[in-house]
């Protein structure tokens, strides 16, 4: 499954581990793997579980921490060795990650903390068995169009959507330490507990809403993005205090339909095909991530009291890939 994808972020991680005391950018790492920023980005998100530079960050303080732990070494030299350009940076960095200076963590003698290098096989193998229960999850369902996929049908389908105006809530969070996944589900239930959707005007579906959750303006380099939580909107004008306004260009999405499922599987299904999209979908495409405004939709689909199984849409922004897409089985 996925040999090509493997292979080429295992190869990055290899290449990090042998530089960790050189300059490294997500530019050069992007270059080598031969995908765009983003899409290398997202892609190496995905295998390790950590943003390119937060992985560098961490193998970089794991490695000193060993050093500060079993020998003697100045905090200085060690700063240096590990790609840090002052003993001040490397201390802030350090303190931040392990919450201690490095001098109190030599001298109450702790052991290094466990953040080994990326082991790629062994993270497609747990992607394997969330795939696995997301194809238990599909059948009976019909996919737009049938897939090989390493043996996952996808209910997916190609469009253009047009430009587009959306008004709602905005959140500033960051993928470092998985801090989105606390913060983004709270923001949806303090959305809807207070019924904050009833608030946003201008919309264009006013007869049944139809709720965005947004991710935009990604930083590479820190792994934040604003997530927005939304209705389409025919204008910007009026917009009441605490909401924000945003117009999005035209693009080409791939978007993917989750399988129905029952109300408390609902969640679990929208994160297996987040996962199957980039473990198993894009490797075999012929695409890759445009880095433009991802989001999922929510429609009359999602309402339990309408409905025993629910469903959801994911939209991702998608050009043709840089790199040949890997072959499926033939016949």
């Amino acid at each position: 499954m996925n040999k090509e994808y493997g292979a080429i972020i295992q190869d990055s991680v290899d290449y990090i581990e042998s530089r960790l005391a050189e300059e490294l950018t997500l530019g050069e790492l992007a270059r080598r793997a031969c995908f765009s920023e983003f899409h290398f980005h997202r892609v190496f998100q995905a295998l390790t579980g950590d943003p390119v530079m937060e992985y560098v960050r961490k193998r970089r303080l794991a490695t000193a921490a060993c050093r500060i732990a079993y020998t003697r070494d100045k905090l200085i030299d060690i700063a240096l060795d590990s790609g840090f350009r002052s003993q001040e940076t490397f201390i802030r960095a350090f303190k931040k990650l392990f919450h201690l200076t490095p001098g109190d963590y030599r001298r109450r003698g702790f052991q290094p903390p466990l953040y080994p290098k990326a082991d790629i096989a062994k993270a497609l193998s747990g992607l394997g068995l969330q795939t696995k229960r997301y194809q238990q999850a599909l059948q009976g369902s019909r996919p737009y169009i049938p897939s090989y996929l390493g043996g996952i049908q996808m209910d997916f389908k190609m469009i253009t959507k047009p430009a587009f105006q959306l008004i709602g809530y905005e959140l500033r969070t960051t993928s470092e330490d998985g801090r989105n996944h606390r913060e983004i589900p709270a923001f949806w239930q303090s959305y809807l507990q207070n019924g904050d959707g009833c608030r946003i005007p201008n919309r264009v579906h006013k007869d049944s809403p139809v709720e965005l959750g947004v991710c935009t303006d990604f930083d590479l380099e820190t792994g934040q993005f604003s997530y927005l939580i939304g209705m389409e909107a025919e204008h910007l004008q009026d917009i009441p205090e605490g909401l924000v306004g945003r117009e999005f260009p035209a693009a080409q999405y791939a978007v993917f339909t989750t399988p129905p499922v029952a109300h408390d599987q609902f969640p679990s299904s929208i994160q297996s095909t987040w996962g199957a999209i980039f473990s198993e979908w894009f490797p075999h495409s012929g695409y890759e991530h445009a880095g433009g405004v991802e989001f999922e939709l929510y429609d009359e689909r999602c309402h339990q009291d309408k409905h025993e199984r629910l469903q959801m849409d994911i939209y991702i922004p998608v050009r043709e890939a840089r790199v040949p897409a890997a072959k499926g089985p033939q016949g």
